[in-house]
């Protein structure tokens, strides 16, 4: 039972932890260009040099 004691609390903190890491996320803009991330990854980035 004592070891809920602990456990508990520290859940309780990494929880709380993780919500504040997507906050700040989403307040700096993260998540603003989701689209644009997918298409950029299938540029070919030698081509574009080579031209």
């Amino acid at each position: 039972m004592t070891g809920l004691a602990f456990l508990i609390p520290i859940a309780l903190l990494m929880g709380a932890a993780g919500l504040a890491a997507f906050f700040w996320a989403m307040r700096t803009g993260q998540y603003d260009d989701m689209d644009g991330s997918a298409a950029r990854i299938l540029i070919d980035e030698e081509e574009e040099e080579l031209s």
